[in-house]
């Protein structure tokens, strides 16, 4: 009679050999490597460049910052005290202003003769030569209508535009050096303009309208 199979699971064939068991327990037992030691080169690389940017940010602002001081960014205050040190013709600067493009060179050429029967010239005109009164007067709020010079009559089609504070706005030491080029230049010989003189003017007439040959007449 032959013996009953033994059911019990228990009893089952291992499903390894002994061998194959000491083989998983040592790779088990074998030291891992550790991939979270590694590093990403990507971020690191950003990480310095970021940082460099900053830094050079930061020197940057620390040299030309001026240390934040509003005397810096004061226009008139830097003249100041650049004035003393270093001094600059002014007819050099004079002459630098008329021959910009969108000035008085435009009209009055760089000869000075302007335009026939258009714009009058400055090379020996009467009103150039002719008292500082005047001239600052056309320059701060500019000219309109006929005008007669070296005996030749200019219908005044074209409006001279101001260069007062209607106008271009420029300063009273650029009015007084384009002036001063100008009443010394084509053979002109008329004493150059001071800046005191054109801020004392622009402050008795202010915001006037375009002179008149008949109102400047009456300038004196």
């Amino acid at each position: 009679m032959s013996a009953p199979e033994n059911q019990d699971p228990r009893f089952d064939r291992a499903a390894f050999g002994d061998d194959q068991l000491v083989d998983a327990h040592e790779n088990a037992l074998r030291p891992k490597t550790d991939d979270r030691a590694h590093y990403r080169l990507l971020p690191l690389i950003l990480l310095f460049v970021l940082s460099g940017c900053v830094l050079c940010s930061a020197m940057y602002v620390i040299r030309y910052s001026g240390h934040f001081n509003y005397l810096i960014y004061d226009e008139n205050e830097q003249q100041s005290q650049t004035a003393s040190a270093v001094k600059v013709d002014p007819v050099a600067l004079g002459k630098r202003l008329f021959n910009q493009p969108t000035a008085c060179v435009q009209c009055h050429q760089a000869t000075g003769l302007g335009v026939p029967g258009v714009y009058p010239p400055l090379a020996g005109s009467e009103w150039v030569n002719g008292p500082d009164d005047r001239i600052i007067r056309i320059l701060l709020a500019g000219l309109g209508g006929p005008v007669q010079v070296k005996g030749t009559s200019f219908p005044g089609v074209t409006v001279m535009p101001s260069f007062g504070p209607s106008g271009f706005n420029w300063s009273d030491d650029k009015i007084a050096d384009v002036l001063s080029f100008v009443r010394q230049e084509w053979g002109n010989t008329a004493p150059p303009v001071d800046a005191a003189k054109v801020a004392q003017i622009r402050q008795q007439v202010g915001t006037h309208a375009a002179w008149t040959q008949e109102a400047l007449l009456q300038v004196k």
